[in-house]
């Protein structure tokens, strides 16, 4: 075998690390709308990413990002909620209510903040945040990794009022579809986080 060039500074692969399910305090990275497009046509995500801001897992999506060695990065701390579409629907009355409820948490948890419609005025904001197992699949394979589930107030989690949400393992049905994660969080930052995708 022939040597490889730059061999000594190669950064060996490891396992990631995943964050333990439960209850954190977050700091809001970014907030954005991306679309998507789905079996039914194209639908938008508020797509809100977090990082611990405090507690032994404090910066932990931050270590997590800058420890990847591939090209395409992704920022894993992510909260997806589904953008109401107004359209008077059972399930656009259950989507209105999830954004409510993680808006709340958020007004909640900064005082004198109040939710106006501009995702963008999230970042810096605090947050409670449930983490969950959740399993995958990908080309036939399946696992577990823990993913952020819903936003509460802060002084829960400070004061451990919250329930660690149950696991969601996978539908048993074989699937054809392309639900995969292929969201890329790329956008700039600023201060210490300047090597982040925000």
């Amino acid at each position: 075998m022939k040597p490889v060039n730059n061999w000594e500074q190669v950064k060996a692969a490891s396992n990631r690390q995943q964050l333990p399910k439960g209850g954190y305090v977050c700091r809001i990275m970014n907030g954005e709308i991306k679309t998507f497009n789905g079996k039914n046509g194209p639908f938008d995500c508020l797509e809100i990413s977090i990082d611990v801001s405090e507690g032994e897992f404090k910066d932990f999506y931050a270590t997590d990002y800058r420890g990847q060695n591939q090209e395409d990065k992704k920022w894993r701390g992510v909260l997806r909620l589904y953008v109401p579409k107004d359209d008077g629907s059972d399930m656009d009355e259950w989507t209105k209510s999830k954004l409510k409820a993680a808006t709340n948490a958020v007004e909640d948890s900064n005082q004198g903040y109040h939710w106006d419609w501009n995702e963008a005025g999230l970042k810096g904001k605090l947050v409670g945040c449930l983490i969950r197992n959740e399993e995958w699949e990908y080309n036939g394979k399946t696992g577990w990794k823990t993913k952020p589930f819903k936003f509460v107030p802060v002084f829960d989690i400070r004061n451990g009022k919250f329930e660690i949400p149950n696991d969601k393992p996978l539908n048993k049905k074989t699937s054809d579809s392309d639900d995969s994660e292929t969201v890329s969080t790329n956008a700039g930052i600023d201060s210490y986080l300047e090597d982040l995708p925000f």
